[in-house]
C-alpha cells in the first residue's frame, strides 16, 4: 500500500526530473541559438584573406606554352585516366589521385606498382603552388607529371614507350600534333628501341645509353609535352565555395536577411582559435590554406624509417632536373623562372622541412602528413598541441596549451572547409 508520503515523494521527483529535462532543452537550444561575440575589424581581415573569392587569377605558367589551352586540357584528361602509361598496362595517374577522394588515395602511402614512400598529396589547386611533391622537387606541374610515369614503384614505364604510345594511336598523335607540331616516326626500333630511358630497369637504361644525344632529345621533348598536357588539365582542378566561404560572403556584405545560421556556434569557436590561439594561420594561410612553403613541425618517422630529410635533400636535385623551368624542354626564358633562380637553398634551415598542404576538403583526404603518419585530424590537432622535439632539425612549432575541447572545435571548422572541384561534373570524373 502506497502511503500519502511516499506518493508526494514521488510527484516531487518527477517535478525535479521534468523541470531537469526542461531546463535541458531550454540550455541547448540557447547554446545553439545565441549569438556569437562580433568578430573585430583586425579578425574580419584575417577572414577575408582566407575568402575562396579572394583567390587570385592563376598566373600563367612561363615553361608551359599549352598551360591554359582548353584542348591540351581534355588531351591531357584522356592521359589522366589512361592506363596504357604504365610498365603493366593497369596504372593511372587516377589509380592513386582518384576523383571521388579529392584527387587522394585514401592509404597511408601510395600503392601503384608496388608501394611508394610517401602519402599521396591532393592536386586540387596545386597549379598555384610553385613546388611539387611534399619536398617541392618539382618546379612545375608538368615536371612533377613526369616522375610517377618512370618511377618503378608508380607507373613504372620508360619514356620511349609513351612517346611511341602517342606517336602510334591515331586519336592522341592528332591532338599531339594540333598543339606541338609534328611527332617524330619513333617506328625503326635500331633507333628507337622499344623501351628506353634513364631508368632503374638496366636494361631500358642501357638501350638508352645506346640511342644518340639527337635521338634522345626528341623522345624528351615528346615525354615533356605528355607533362605539360597532364599540367593543363590539372590546373584545372580548383577547390569551389565551402560553408566557411558561404559565411565569410555574409560576413563582409552583411547579409541581414539570412534565416539560418551558416556555422554553429562550435565552428565559429573553432575558427576563432584557427586564426588567434592556435597560430594555424602561421602556416596555413590565404585562400587555398597554405603558404606553399616548407617546416619542419616535428614528425615522427613511419614505424621502421629514418626520419625524412624533407626539403634539404633534394635542393640539388630540382637545380640538376632537366624537365626544370631553367632546362631545355621548358618554354620559359630564364629571367621568367623567378622561383627557381631564387629559391631558399640553406640546407641546414631545410631539414626535415616538407611543403605545408591545402587544408580545404582536408576531412576527406585522411590519413595525413607525407608518410600518412597521422589516421584522424583529432591526433593530428594534438600532434600540434604538443608539440614535441623533432628527431632532426629544428621543430617550428611550440607547445599550445589547448584543451580537448578547444581541438574539438578547430576540428569542426576545419570539417566547413569541404565542397566538390569546380566544374566537377567536366573535370572530376573520366572523359567519355
Amino acid at each position: 500500500m502506497i502511503t500519502a508520503d511516499n506518493s508526494g515523494r514521488k510527484k516531487i521527483g518527477l517535478l525535479v526530473l521534468f523541470t531537469f529535462i526542461a531546463l535541458f532543452i531550454l540550455f541547448t537550444w540557447w547554446s545553439d541559438n545565441r549569438q556569437a561575440a562580433p568578430w573585430t575589424a583586425e579578425e574580419l581581415v584575417i577572414l577575408e584573406s582566407l575568402w575562396l573569392e579572394n583567390l587570385p587569377p592563376l598566373s600563367q605558367d612561363p615553361s608551359n606554352a599549352v598551360a591554359d589551352s582548353l584542348r591540351a586540357a581534355q588531351f591531357g584528361q584522356k592521359l589522366f585516366f589512361d592506363t596504357r602509361f604504365s610498365a603493366n598496362g593497369q596504372i593511372s595517374c587516377a589509380t592513386c589521385h582518384q576523383p571521388q577522394k579529392y584527387f587522394t588515395d585514401g592509404m597511408n602511402k601510395a600503392f601503384a606498382i608496388g608501394q611508394t614512400a610517401r602519402h599521396t598529396p591532393s592536386i586540387v589547386g596545386t597549379a598555384y603552388s610553385p613546388w611539387l611533391y611534399w619536398d617541392g622537387r618539382k618546379d612545375s606541374q608538368w615536371s612533377q607529371a613526369l616522375s610517377p610515369m618512370e618511377d618503378p614503384a608508380e607507373h613504372g614505364g620508360n619514356r620511349m614507350q609513351y612517346a611511341r604510345l602517342i606517336s602510334k594511336d591515331e586519336h592522341y598523335r592528332i591532338e599531339y600534333q594540333a598543339l606541338f607540331g609534328d611527332i617524330p616516326d619513333f617506328s625503326d626500333t635500331s633507333l628507337f628501341p622499344v623501351n628506353a630511358g634513364p631508368v632503374s630497369n638496366l636494361e631500358w637504361n642501357s638501350a638508352w645509353q645506346l640511342m644518340t644525344e639527337n635521338n634522345q632529345d626528341l623522345v624528351n621533348q615528346v615525354f615533356a609535352n605528355i607533362g605539360k598536357v597532364l599540367a593543363a588539365y590539372e590546373r584545372r582542378l580548383m577547390p569551389s565555395e565551402s560553408r566557411f566561404d558561404t559565411y565569410v560572403a555574409y560576413l563582409i556584405r552583411d547579409n541581414s536577411e539570412l534565416s539560418q545560421p551558416l556555422l554553429s556556434n562550435d565552428e565559429i569557436n573553432g575558427l576563432r582559435l584557427f586564426i588567434g590561439e592556435a597560430r594555424c594561420t602561421e602556416c596555413h594561410n590565404g585562400p587555398l590554406f597554405t603558404n606553399n612553403e616548407f617546416h619542419n613541425t616535428g614528425l615522427l618517422p613511419s614505424a621502421g624509417e629514418l626520419p625524412d630529410q624533407g626539403r634539404s635533400r633534394v635542393v640539388q636535385q630540382l637545380l640538376d632536373d632537366p624537365f626544370n623551368c631553367l632546362g631545355a624542354f621548358s618554354d620559359a626564358s630564364s629571367e621568367l623562372c623567378t622561383e627557381l633562380n631564387y629559391m631558399r637553398t640553406e640546407r641546414t634551415e631545410l631539414i626535415g622541412a616538407m611543403r605545408t598542404p591545402t587544408l580545404r576538403n582536408i576531412s576527406n583526404t585522411a590519413p595525413y602528413m607525407h608518410k600518412g603518419q597521422i589516421s584522424n585530424l583529432n591526433e593530428v590537432l594534438v600532434h600540434y598541441n604538443e608539440a614535441e622535439l623533432a628527431l632532426i632539425g629544428h621543430n617550428e612549432a611550440e607547445p599550445l596549451g589547448l584543451n580537448s575541447g578547444q581541438l574539438q572545435q578547430i576540428e569542426l571548422f576545419l570539417k566547413t572547409l569541404d565542397a566538390p572541384i569546380v566544374d566537377s561534373q567536366e573535370w572530376g570524373q573520366p572523359p567519355l
